[in-house]
């Protein structure tokens, strides 16, 4: 620990997570990535393996995100406000609840490193201590962008390869082409299917366990006898 606290004075303003994940690392995976032989590669999975077991452990999302809410359950969500997250994707994010309950949904789906990483990358932007700048950059960086990092998200090359060579003195828009890429696959994908999942239409009453489904009652035109229209209620 003292030697990452002389090669990382930026432990001082970690959070505990921070603090903990950066135990786990040797004094090596702090410097700049570089070209690295079998030998290191190897000695990386098994970093990152562990590192994976640890978040896992943990519970990632609660301490990645900023919209952090102690016992947050379907109950105390209304169906109005649930609703609301309908509008677009952009009104869902606003709302912490709408975001812990899409969570929810990308977890049945394996791909909850998406919200992760958009989280993250939010907290980051509002940083503005350099130290801190840079050890959250390098958490980032380890976790959601390097090659089998042990919550990777899909991004192209050019744009991992870009975050690679500006981690080294990272600035707070070095991770704003991942974040845009990863929330247009989140919008265009797993936004549509999360309207039309059981979590999200239990919310909002309009099926699930328990729940009854009600139509406006409407009225329907017959025929008498003498061919005359009448209008009758009906029920759907």
């Amino acid at each position: 620990m003292e030697t990452l606290l002389f090669l990382f004075p930026q432990f001082n303003y970690m959070s505990p997570k921070e603090e903990a994940y950066f135990k786990m690392l040797g004094p090596e995976d702090l410097q700049a990535p570089k070209m690295k032989d079998d030998s290191s590669r190897q000695k990386d999975k098994e970093r990152k393996s562990r590192l994976s077991l640890f978040l896992t452990k943990s519970g990632s999302h609660e301490n990645v995100s900023p919209h952090k809410k102690a016992n947050t359950t379907s109950s105390n969500i209304s169906p109005e406000a649930a609703l609301q997250w309908s509008d677009s994707f952009e009104e869902l994010l606003k709302h912490s609840d709408g975001v812990e309950t899409f969570s929810q949904f990308l977890r049945t789906e394996f791909s909850e490193e998406n919200i992760e990483f958009w989280l993250a990358c939010e907290e980051y932007k509002t940083i503005d201590s350099e130290t801190k700048l840079l050890s959250k950059a390098k958490y980032i960086y380890t976790v959601f962008i390097e090659s089998e990092a042990p919550k990777e998200v899909n991004i192209d090359y050019k744009t991992k390869m870009d975050i690679q060579k500006s981690i080294s003195q990272p600035t707070q828009g070095c991770f704003e082409a991942a974040q845009m890429k990863v929330h247009s696959l989140m919008k265009k994908d797993s936004y549509p299917r999360f309207l039309h999942s059981d979590i999200y239409l239990r919310l909002t009453r309009r099926k699930g366990p328990g729940a009854t489904m009600f139509r406006r009652r409407s009225r329907s035109c017959v025929f008498n006898e003498r061919g005359e229209a009448t209008t009758e209620p009906s029920a759907w």
